[in-house]
């Protein structure tokens, strides 16, 4: 039996999936919003981060990890918010919320404002272990997707891939999006070897996400 590249991550077992539920049973807080690298918070914790073109389920995929309606907030407008956004979950750990992408009609110069800001925080972070760059199931890497991981690779951040909103797609249809990402993510080389299916609204892969993000070291 041949094992397909970037499988879907197994169900964690009960004892992992303790560890993860641990992690975000702890309190969850906004701490800044950044728009410069001189902003950021001290590095002392591990972090991870979370990328998505505007209007993928961002918002609505950390709000659900934390179990907290309201904490990230999705903007009224798309593309408008050019912060990254930093929350504590516990003591131990930073999520953070980098602006959606994918919308060109932000101006030219806060685009490239926060293109330099973007490889700066990516390339400088040390306590940054993963990014998780969230695709809608419904339609697959889109070539705004493949910028911000060749932006990943370069900068040697290994990166995961987050299928959002798979309540909304038939299983038929999942399959076909399912090899268009994985023909996608094996042109990256810092793109991690398991594709993490989600839906915030039925709650499903929520407890695999945070057993993931727990294991992090």
């Amino acid at each position: 039996m041949t094992t397909l590249p970037f499988p879907l991550a197994e169900e964690p077992d009960d004892f992992s999936k303790e560890a993860g539920r641990k992690l975000f049973a702890g309190p969850s807080e906004f701490v800044k919003g950044v728009v410069a690298m001189d902003g950021l918070p001290a590095p002392d914790r591990l972090e991870v981060c979370f990328a998505g073109r505007s209007n993928v389920g961002k918002s609505s995929l950390i709000n659900g990890l934390t179990g907290t309606k309201g904490l990230a907030r999705a903007s009224n407008t798309p593309g408008r918010t050019q912060e990254i956004n930093f929350f504590t979950q516990g003591p131990e750990l930073y999520l953070v919320d980098l602006p959606g992408y994918g919308y060109a009609n932000a101006p030219i110069k806060v685009v490239e404002k926060w293109q330099r800001l973007l490889k700066q925080y990516l390339s400088g972070r040390q306590t940054l272990r993963r990014a998780f760059v969230l695709i809608d199931s419904r339609h697959g890497v889109k070539p705004v997707d493949a910028e911000i991981m060749k932006l990943l690779d370069t900068s040697a951040v290994t990166f995961q891939c987050v299928l959002t909103k798979a309540d909304k797609v038939k299983v038929k249809d999942r399959e076909k999006v399912l090899d268009q990402v994985r023909g996608a993510l094996s042109k990256h080389p810092a793109a991690f070897p398991e594709i993490v299916l989600t839906s915030s609204e039925k709650g499903d892969g929520i407890p695999t996400l945070r057993t993931i993000i727990a294991h992090l070291e």
